[in-house]
């Protein structure tokens, strides 16, 4: 059983960057992305400051953001690196498999990282994860490295919002004809 405790804060001010993204896209009527809960039972709660203190997943998360762009299915899934080097224990078997049936249903599924000690953010294709991740099964590296990434679908910077996902999600919808 997993359980909650401030560790699960670590990409919190990643999440904080995407939702105030999500808010603009919607403002503009460009998309519209919601923030998936991850339901938890709480054991602790701290009596004066009302704080849960511990707490426990109900159930394994699929990924943390969903909604759909211009009338297309997309769900995402946003994490944090430190260094140059991706360990792919950072996401989960079922992650990956409901982002595959995502996919099957006509949908967009992919990661966004954020490259902390680079000051960078990186879209992930699902395409490209899955590469690392057949990789790793078959006995290879259990991580990717940063040079390995596709230098295309690094986000560009200044584009009037936090992190500019939507021109790079357009490359991989023309990847994909």
């Amino acid at each position: 059983m997993a359980t909650w405790n401030s560790r699960g804060l670590r990409g919190s001010t990643l999440e904080e960057f995407i939702n105030r993204t999500n808010e603009k896209y919607l403002e503009n009527g460009l998309a519209l992305i919601q923030k998936v809960p991850t339901p938890i039972t709480p054991i602790n709660i701290d009596k004066e400051t009302r704080h849960i203190t511990l707490a426990y997943f109900d159930q394994k998360s699929t990924v943390d953001y969903i909604g759909a762009v211009q009338g297309i299915p997309v769900c995402f899934d946003a994490k944090e690196c430190a260094t140059d080097t991706f360990p792919l224990q950072n996401i989960h078997e079922h992650q990956v498999e409901f982002m595959k049936n995502f996919e099957k249903q006509g949908g967009v599924a992919f990661f966004l990282i954020s490259f902390t000690h680079k000051d960078e953010f990186y879209y992930l294709r699902l395409k490209k994860l899955l590469e690392f991740w057949q990789r790793a099964k078959e006995g290879g590296r259990k991580s990717f490295r940063y040079e390995e990434l596709e230098p295309d679908f690094f986000l560009p910077q200044g584009k009037g919002v936090l992190v500019p996902y939507l021109d790079t999600l357009q490359k991989d919808l023309l990847a994909r004809d």
